[in-house]
């Protein structure tokens, strides 16, 4: 544990975590699985912001209060399921919170030999903030916690050959299953969604029409999603299980189609509308649009001449 500046706490070890939150040693140094209503040290003297350089899952069941999470704050009244990767930054919103329920961490060299530890990165949860998190019916709340659970058995049980290959697995399986049920919450929120769609469609409009590369460069997903108050990985997957399309290809979408615009309603070079655009160079715009449209941007528009 370090102190860094702004009064940052950095927890580099699952053990260092421990101690702090006034936990016993952990079972086996490189993970761990605790319930944080037994913390037992008073909360005004936990540390306000941690960083902590090892996974986090956590299953908050009864928890009152927010917690914040970079930017925004979680309300947990409801319970739900958050995933944090290291090198990220949790800071406590208020006093007296309940913290019940699973929290499992691990650090990334007990998984960095395996498989997993090159497929985590694929789980694009990891990268939500925690006004993201996954909400649980009863049955499949009943499939984590039986993950857990198994977890908890084999860390109680005497380390041997077999044991990190075991307890990998499990955690394998509940990211799989994690992946599973965020697609169905996707599904579920769909006119949330719609509505989230609706005003990304609407931000592109307004910045293409208003011309708004003119002085921003080219619209990133980044903007994207911060105006709509979400992660910009969380944006990618709620609009690929929409659309069939991440952020990246709307934006491309929306770029093409007022790119076809000018060509054919103005009489701008090819190298102005790139410009206008948000294109730096007029020929990554026309790399672009012939790999969008198989034809370059002059000959799309001679066809309509």
């Amino acid at each position: 544990m370090s102190k860094g500046k702004d009064g940052l706490t950095v927890f580099n070890s699952i053990s260092a975590l421990h101690k702090t939150l006034g936990f016993p040693k952990p079972l086996h140094p490189l993970i761990s699985l605790v319930d944080y209503a037994d913390i037992q040290v008073p909360p005004d003297e936990l540390p306000r912001t941690i960083l902590l350089n090892f996974y986090k899952i956590s299953y908050k069941k009864n928890l009152t209060g927010k917690i914040k999470y970079g930017q925004n704050y979680y309300d947990f009244d409801e319970g739900g399921i958050s995933f944090m990767a290291p090198n990220q930054v949790i800071s406590n919103a208020e006093d007296g919170k309940d913290y019940s329920g699973y929290t499992l961490l691990f650090h990334p060299d007990f998984i960095r030999d395996h498989p997993l530890g090159i497929k985590i990165k694929s789980y694009g949860f990891f990268s939500y903030t925690a006004n993201e998190a996954l909400y649980l019916s009863e049955k499949e709340k009943q499939t984590i916690f039986s993950l857990f659970e198994n977890i908890k058995e084999e860390l109680s049980n005497t380390i041997d050959d077999f044991s990190q290959d075991v307890m990998i697995s499990h955690i394998e399986v509940l990211l799989n299953y994690s992946n599973r049920f965020y697609k169905r919450q996707f599904i579920t929120r769909k006119a949330v969604n719609h509505d989230l769609l609706m005003r990304m469609e609407a931000l592109l409009n307004k910045y293409f029409n208003e011309e708004e590369s003119l002085t921003k460069g080219f619209p990133t997903v980044e903007y994207l999603a911060r105006s709509l108050n979400l992660s910009p990985r969380y944006l990618s997957d709620m609009l690929r299980s929409l659309t069939g399309q991440n952020a990246q290809q709307h934006i491309h979408e929306k770029l093409i189609e007022k790119a076809k615009e000018y060509l054919t309603a103005t009489t701008l070079s090819v190298a102005e509308i790139a410009y206008r655009l948000g294109f730096e160079h007029p020929q990554s715009f026309n790399k672009l649009f012939k790999r969008k449209v198989n034809l370059t941007p002059l000959a799309f528009k001679r066809s309509f001449n």
